[in-house]
């Protein structure tokens, strides 16, 4: 039986997230022999509707060995909680902990733990799910620290991962510290071009292979050639705060891929700081329709980590100046 959080898939894409260990030529050839929807043949982009019966014709034990759910042991949460109702998680990431897995990386990550905070509050039951899986509709590097926020069901996480990718749903807000007087505020409107093969990104006039890049800037407090700054990221290109304001002449302070080397060593002997401060603080929520309506008029916000925070004490500046990241 098809459930709320199963429904309005198509059924190549269910069933290669349920049968996760077969191959796709499997995937397929089951949909064209060994599949009906309500006792009729389906096809790859039929949609799923809840309620609906689907019946795989696959022997018992070689569907059980696709399908497997690999036992996890729990993993230490990290996280702290900013918001959370029955649709929306939103959570602290700490500096150093990815948000999804890697190739090195794949059980300690933010995901996760979440999945593991939600299964403890029986919200989440991964032997009942055939499809969903809690997760997160933006990512943040793994020394970025801040907001990210969960959908708890897939009606949510299909429904903000759209106003994501629309980009005038939800308006997403950073704190950074950089090199140099900024004084006033910047729009910057460029294309940044990834390198794959070295992760790593530039500003480009290539307009086949650059893809296009907002970001707002605005100066907040001034000390002694350092500015702290908000940051309103429009488009989320990769590293594209860091590469912009590199561009502009006002590289992160610790920022190894972007940064000034002779700032950097400054900041790893004098203050103890080896990568970027860069903080995911707020994030505000208009204009949503349906079941996130509710949302409209929210903002979430994110303390300053306290790391970060004793880093802009050593360079002079005061509880004044950060008093908008309280």
């Amino acid at each position: 039986m098809i459930t709320e959080n199963e429904a309005g898939q198509r059924l190549d894409r269910f069933l290669r997230k349920y049968m996760k260990k077969a191959p796709l030529s499997m995937i397929y050839k089951t949909i064209r022999k060994d599949v009906k929807i309500n006792g009729k043949r389906g096809h790859e982009d039929t949609i799923l509707q809840e309620g609906d019966r689907l019946a795989l014709y696959i022997p018992e034990d070689k569907l059980k060995e696709m399908t497997r759910v690999e036992t996890r042991k729990r993993v230490r949460r990290q996280f702290r909680i900013a918001y959370e109702d029955d649709n929306l998680l939103i959570v602290e990431k700490p500096a150093g902990l990815l948000t999804h897995g890697d190739s090195r990386e794949k059980k300690n990550t933010l995901a996760n733990q979440v999945c593991g905070y939600l299964q403890e509050k029986g919200e989440f039951d991964p032997a009942r799910e055939k499809s969903f899986v809690p997760s997160p509709v933006n990512r943040l590097d793994r020394n970025t620290t801040g907001l990210v926020i969960f959908g708890k069901n897939a009606e949510t996480l299909r429904s903000f991962t759209k106003y994501i990718r629309e980009r005038q749903y939800v308006s997403k807000y950073y704190v950074t510290l950089v090199k140099g007087s900024l004084k006033e505020n910047l729009v910057l409107q460029d294309r940044i071009e990834k390198d794959h093969g070295r992760n790593i990104s530039q500003v480009t006039e290539n307009t086949a292979d650059g893809k296009s890049a907002e970001t707002f800037v605005r100066p907040i407090a001034v000390k002694n050639g350092f500015s702290v700054v908000e940051v309103e990221l429009v488009t989320g290109r990769t590293h594209q705060i860091r590469v912009h304001l590199s561009h502009e002449g006002y590289p992160l302070v610790g920022d190894m891929k972007y940064g000034d080397r002779k700032v950097n060593g400054m900041a790893k002997n004098r203050l103890g700081l080896t990568t970027q401060l860069l903080h995911a603080y707020q994030l505000r929520f208009d204009g949503m329709e349906g079941s996130c309506a509710y949302l409209n008029g929210k903002t979430v916000k994110a303390g300053l980590p306290q790391e970060f925070r004793g880093v802009l004490e050593k360079l002079g500046f005061t509880s004044k100046d950060l008093e908008a990241f309280a």
